[in-house]
């Protein structure tokens, strides 16, 4: 998308606007400008246009934020549309053309690893269709039937006279042919686009500096904002004096944004930032004001033995078991909240008229973005429209909430007819996040006389995300998604251990810290929480870990393969080479199935070093395997960071770690080499961009317990001293 052009004349958007309510053209994908100079390409359907010079448009309703979805699924379209691979680009629609069409597109939401496996059956239906859309108008056009026609590599072949015509000589016709709803799709084994190692579609532009992300738009007349929210959640503006900076340069507005935060609107963002950092601003810091991590981790605390825990996974009877066994283990662990702390900050560059509001923002959900504008507004969202932008990262962040599109139309809305860029600063991205939930978890084991697991009673204590963001989804105080990778076996996130008397709750406890879905959720801490409670109980039962955990899945073999072929890999059973050692994690989670095996040593003053992780990856089927690699490494980098240096913390009602000198990442030197398996076992469809994370601190933490005999049960890990014990 070029900035220079993103913004379009109001008679060129309102001419597409009119066309696409009539179903002749979508896309709305800048640039805007040189579409209303150009005759518009002929539409095959919804997800594919295909130019004169056979130039195709495949449209992408899911995000891209580095995770390769755009590219995954343009192969999809591309492989059942028969395509030549080296002409396909992308576009994103927009949710508002997505509405005028009643949602042709689907779901515009990316999170939850849904980007390909939740779309992956009408992406390719859509790329069939138009092929036999395609197909047909050749035929038409040579009076032969269609069935004597092949088409391969953008090219439609009359088979018994050899005449060809390419996509783009009859893409016009095609596009004023009804669309086919009984097209058949590929095996995968005939794949010739998709699973295939292709080079992403975003990497040049990316590489050259071309990639405009939202931070980088520019728009004739646009003014610039910066903004500063109450410290304290939960905390409101009392009084600021705009007056105080009302001669700083550039300065054009002063304003209070909603109930808690102040914005100053100058030309360029610098003089916004700096003038707001020079405005008296006097907070009521509300009822958190004294509330600490301490207070937090009491709350918890209180929820690992209270009553009227809602249940997600249970048979037996788990607590006369534990009663009756001849031995009992019992552990107590803990998770922090943490950061998305994205490369990019929150950003969005609105326009609002009485008539219309626009947006431009990196968003993983354009849908709850288009809403977040219109409620802001004050405008019905056909009145409305958002154009996203290729994301500096999400994680999760750009999802469910999207407090800084409110806030960007607010500060529009006192300008009408002004673009105005509102960026967060640092320090306010990171104190005015949607954290990853803290969760406490008290684990209790029953073992017989042979150590076999006998019971097993898992209480989680702590914050649902749900009961935040999306209240309506609690059901009987109940949330769902607390029990991600605790399940009964299903296709979405499941236990793997076959344990006879088995009870997993949860306490409900909600710190005033705003929870959200952070990247992997709370199949990260359950992992972690299942993983190394099974290694202590291997350890203190004298059992090898991965003995140990077979015996317990017998009735999980797509969990058991991909334990099994990382130790196979790694070597689990014969020696590591001195002083290393290795630990092992699996889950099921986000429909994959996922383990790794961690190489790590400790040194004598107690200094980690992560040598290798092998790690294996079953997703059902694999669309690009470079791009599933690149997202297990990822992963390690995301989940180890998060391991060794992730914990927001709460002092006075306000996080303390405010940038990347308190909020430290894993830097190159400390990464592991990875090694990956890529298992497809076919029949089923999982994500790929979160659950190795899951697996990637429980197989660390398990390694240095076997280095230094030290159980870490609270991260992370730069708060424990590693000297062996």
């Amino acid at each position: 998308m070029s900035a220079k052009l993103a913004s379009p004349s109001r008679r060129s958007f309102m001419g597409r606007s009119a066309a696409a309510a009539a179903g002749l053209m979508v896309g709305f994908h800048i640039p805007f400008e040189a579409m209303a100079q150009d005759a518009m390409p002929p539409e095959v359907n919804a997800w594919v246009v295909v130019k004169p010079d056979d130039t195709i448009v495949i449209r992408i309703a899911r995000s891209e934020m580095g995770q390769g979805t755009l590219t995954g699924l343009a192969q999809l379209v591309a492989e059942e549309l028969d395509a030549d691979w080296s002409k396909v680009t992308t576009e994103y629609p927009t949710p508002g053309t997505n509405l005028a069409r009643n949602r042709v597109w689907g779901s515009f939401s990316t999170g939850g690893s849904r980007g390909v496996r939740e779309s992956h059956d009408y992406v390719r239906k859509g790329g069939a269709a138009a092929r036999a859309m395609l197909v047909q108008a050749a035929a038409t056009q040579w009076n032969v039937p269609a069935g004597e026609c092949l088409a391969a590599n953008s090219t439609i072949t009359h088979t018994p006279s050899g005449r060809k015509v390419t996509y783009g000589q009859v893409a016009a016709a095609a596009g004023k042919l009804p669309v086919p709803t009984d097209v058949k799709l590929k095996d995968p084994k005939d794949w010739k686009i998709a699973g295939k190692r292709l080079a992403r579609l975003d990497t040049v532009d990316k590489t050259t500096g071309k990639q405009v992300y939202g931070m980088d738009l520019r728009m004739p007349g646009m003014l610039n904002a910066a903004i500063k929210d109450c410290p304290v959640f939960g905390g409101k503006v009392k009084s600021f004096n705009a007056d105080a900076i009302k001669d700083k340069p550039g300065v054009k507005k002063v304003l209070q944004v909603g109930d808690s935060a102040v914005a100053v609107v100058a030309d360029t963002w610098w003089r916004a930032r700096t003038a707001l950092e020079a405005l008296p601003i006097e907070w009521d810091k509300g009822a958190n004001v004294k509330t600490s991590n301490a207070d937090v981790a009491a709350m918890l605390k209180e929820g690992l033995d209270a009553g009227g825990a809602a249940v997600g996974n249970s048979n037996g009877d788990a607590r006369a078991a534990l009663a009756g066994a001849v031995r009992k283990i019992e552990s107590v662990y803990s998770y922090p909240h943490q950061n998305h702390a994205t490369m990019e900050v929150m950003n969005a560059t609105a326009r609002w008229t009485p008539e219309r509001c626009e947006v431009w923002t990196p968003t993983q959900n354009g849908e709850a973005a288009l809403a977040a504008t219109s409620e802001a507004a004050g405008l019905p969202q056909k009145q409305c429209d958002v154009y996203k932008v290729h994301l500096g990262g999400g994680f999760g962040r750009r999802g469910a909430t999207h407090d800084w599109v409110r806030q960007a139309v607010l500060i529009a809305k006192e300008m009408p007819g002004t673009p105005v860029k509102l960026i967060w600063t640092r320090e306010e991205d990171m104190m005015h996040g949607r954290y990853h939930p803290t969760t406490q978890c008290k684990l209790s084991a029953g073992l017989d006389a042979k150590g076999n697991l006998t019971a097993l009673h898992m209480r989680i204590s702590g914050q649902s995300i749900l009961a935040d963001v999306i209240p309506s989804a609690i059901k009987d105080g109940k949330d769902p998604a607390v029990f991600q990778g605790l399940n009964p076996p299903g296709p979405e996130s499941s236990f793997a251990y076959s344990v006879p008397n088995l009870l997993i709750d949860h306490a409900m406890r909600n710190p005033p810290v705003p929870p959200g879905f952070w990247r992997g959720v709370n199949l990260n801490q359950n992992t972690i929480y299942v993983e190394c409670f099974l290694d202590e109980i291997a350890h203190a039962t004298k059992q090898d870990p991965l003995a140990f955990r077979r015996k317990l899945m017998k009735d999980s073999p797509k969990h058991l393969a991909v334990l099994n072929a990382v130790a196979e890999k790694a070597g689990w059973g014969k020696p590591a080479k001195k002083g290393v050692y290795r630990g092992l994690a699996q889950a099921m989670g986000f429909g994959s199935y996922v383990a790794a095996c961690a190489e790590v040593s400790v040194s004598k003053d107690g200094k980690l070093k992560i040598h290798r992780i092998v790690a294996a990856t079953d997703p059902g089927h694999v669309v690009n395997p470079q791009q599933v690699e690149a997202q297990i490494e990822g992963s390690f980098v995301y989940g180890l960071s998060a391991a060794l240096y992730g914990a927001c913390t709460l002092k006075e009602g306000q996080i303390e770690q405010t940038n990347f000198d308190t909020y430290q990442v894993l830097k190159m030197d400390e990464m592991p080499a990875v090694e990956s398996i890529l298992m497809p076992s076919g029949g089923f469809w999982g994500g790929v961009g979160e659950p190795t994370i899951a697996v990637a601190a429980p197989a660390v933490l398990n390694a240095i317990f076997a280095a230094t005999g030290k159980r870490i049960r609270d991260l992370p890990l730069k708060n424990h001293s590693l000297k062996k014990a």
